[in-house]
């Protein structure tokens, strides 16, 4: 996503696309991107549900995590959506094995949250990602 898109927004809070399988580690997450100011476009479940929300509501930052229901992981996801519209991805997830961390790197991406996480980190990665110096 372009400097100017993010600029043009920044009047309005940012808006964000989780992408978790985990319902109740989804709806915290909402609640603390909410706390931070942040507006959450939409909760999906799997890679594919991710692309299609991309497309759909142009968020200015994904949560994306790596293990998803359906047939795309969210590396995958990430992939497929960073080479089509440049949307800021930052990574979430219980898992950090050598070759999820080798794919993720070959990847265009803001960060990876290695799950449970703290707010401050989570607020750090959205500041980078979304090209802030100060406060969301």
């Amino acid at each position: 996503m372009s400097f100017a898109k993010i600029k043009r927004r920044s009047f309005s809070s940012p808006r964000v696309l989780i992408v978790e399988d985990e319902t109740i580690v989804a709806l915290d997450l909402q609640c603390t991107l909410e706390q931070l100011g942040c507006s959450v476009i939409q909760i999906v479940s799997s890679g594919e549900e991710s692309i299609e929300a991309a497309r759909k509501y142009s968020p200015d930052v994904i949560l994306m995590d790596i293990k998803l229901k359906g047939k795309i992981d969210g590396i995958k996801a990430a992939e497929i959506i960073y080479q089509r519209w440049k949307i800021p991805i930052i990574y979430i997830s219980a898992y950090s094995d050598l070759q999820s961390l080798q794919r993720m790197n070959k990847i265009k991406n803001y960060g990876y949250l290695n799950k449970p996480f703290a707010e401050y980190e989570l607020k750090s990665f959205l500041d980078k990602a979304l090209g802030q110096k100060g406060p969301l």
